[in-house]
């Protein structure tokens, strides 16, 4: 594949801010702010890890405030930022409800320009897709991805930009020892031979696979992540 400029791990901002059906407090028992994670930030920057993805969807928006906060402390063109459009989400009162999110997006996190924006889920691929390519030819993007994809719906996402003159130069999927559906139905395999960058998430399915919980240090009982995964430690340790 080609390089692409991105740092080698990302850091995901998921569990950044409280708020909404999937912020950090419900899905991972954090109650994170700024100032929380302004040192987190700052190790990462000396280290070269300069990339985050982040999305609407996180906390309402929370998520994306916070890594503006913490990226206005920085040189903008050192940081790469990846953040979503959420099909599910939108307002569907706005004429472009992907440009109104994409506004919204710019806005919290103090910049002008997403360097990777992706439709987040597959939701719509015919609706959503074609909003893709104005984005790139507005230069408030710089390139475009697609998550939660399957092999089917990726192929079909390039024929829907090809006559548009654009194409998606990445894709965002679950991935672990434990996921392992982008290798069985080929997509990994497409990305490779069509130069397609891949972004792997929940690598360590949100902790389980860290050796950091197990049966007698279990994840926060409250949590979405705590109530999928404390069932498995003793069959993960075994």
């Amino acid at each position: 594949m080609s390089n692409h400029q991105t740092a080698p791990i990302v850091l995901g901002t998921w569990s950044w801010g409280t708020g909404g059906f999937a912020g950090g407090n419900v899905v991972f028992g954090n109650n994170l702010d700024t100032a929380d994670l302004k040192e987190v930030f700052k190790v990462a920057m000396e280290n070269g890890l300069n990339t985050f993805d982040t999305a609407f969807a996180y906390a309402n928006g929370e998520s994306e405030r916070i890594l503006g906060e913490l990226v206005g402390q920085y040189d903008r063109s050192d940081i790469i930022i990846s953040d979503k459009f959420t099909p599910g989400m939108q307002d569907d009162t706005k004429e472009n409800p992907v440009e109104d999110m994409l506004a919204g997006s710019l806005e919290r996190l103090g910049t002008d320009l997403i360097d990777i924006y992706w439709i987040h889920n597959a939701a719509d691929v015919e609706r959503w897709t074609p909003y893709l390519a104005n984005l790139v030819k507005s230069g408030q993007v710089k390139r475009i991805g697609v998550s939660n994809h399957s092999l089917e719906q990726v192929k079909r996402v390039q024929e829907i930009l090809k006559p548009l003159g654009v194409q998606i130069s990445a894709v965002q999927n679950h991935f672990s020892l434990l996921y392992r559906n982008s290798i069985e139905d080929g997509l990994l395999d497409y990305c490779k031979e069509n130069d397609i960058q891949f972004f792997a998430y929940m690598v360590l399915e949100q902790g389980a696979l860290s050796g950091k919980y197990d049966a007698e240090s279990p994840m926060p009982a409250d949590s979405n992540r705590g109530k999928t995964y404390n069932s498995m430690f003793p069959a993960l340790s075994s």
